[in-house]
């Protein structure tokens, strides 16, 4: 079989659209990730924490809706906007660096002992950041395909998880983090480029005379 008919496992589109010749874009992978939290906890155990990652969600915009009722209709508009929380799952080790990175990480926010709050909120919020990587190892850096920056973020809950005699894995500490804003790279590419504003007069998606 000749190579050259590898290229044809895709979609066939119009000539005006795309080559005939283009071939299958390779997608991004779910396993070549890495996670990283900045101003997380207290001390240098972030890259420990890095290094027992076991998966991680990536961001969800939702916007409310904003219904005008009209004669016969209804239009609909995007209102404010909304990013849902995203879990962290980490393997717990045996020498305890997860669980006090996360447990410092909880103090911060509220020391359960002395039963006293952060005075602000700047004081215990951390940065997460996910990157998609192509792969790449050892002597061949890896290189970063996407990155999600979560802005003003904290632990919104923290399960400890279950033991369990008839259990053959290894235990895990589930982390729900809520943040304020989250914006997509490389620079220039997906959410927070600048695309720029139109200015119109019409709620409805009609086209402009």
């Amino acid at each position: 079989m000749a190579i050259s008919t590898l290229n044809k496992f895709t979609v066939p589109l119009a000539s005006s659209q795309s080559s005939s010749t283009q071939g299958m874009l390779m997608p991004k992978l779910k396993y070549r990730f890495r996670v990283t939290l900045e101003n997380f906890g207290v001390g240098n155990g972030q890259t420990e924490l890095t290094k027992m990652v076991v998966d991680f969600t990536r961001p969800t915009a939702n916007f409310e809706e904003i219904a005008l009722p009209t004669y016969n209709s209804t239009v609909k508009m995007a209102g404010r906007h909304n990013w849902a929380d995203v879990t962290l799952n980490l393997r717990d080790d045996a020498s305890g660096n997860v669980t006090k990175l996360v447990g410092s990480q909880l103090q911060k926010q509220f020391d359960f002992f002395e039963m006293a709050s952060a005075a602000s909120a700047i004081d215990y919020k951390f940065v997460a950041r996910l990157e998609m990587l192509d792969g790449g190892n050892g002597a061949f850096a890896p290189t970063v395909l996407e990155t999600w920056e979560l802005y003003g973020a904290y632990l919104k809950s923290v399960n400890y998880g279950n033991v369990a005699y008839s259990a053959n894995e290894a235990a895990t500490i589930a982390l729900t983090i809520s943040y304020d804003n989250a914006q997509q790279g490389p620079q220039g590419a997906g959410v927070g480029t600048n695309v720029g504003r139109t200015i119109g007069t019409l709620s409805t998606g009609a086209g402009k005379a």
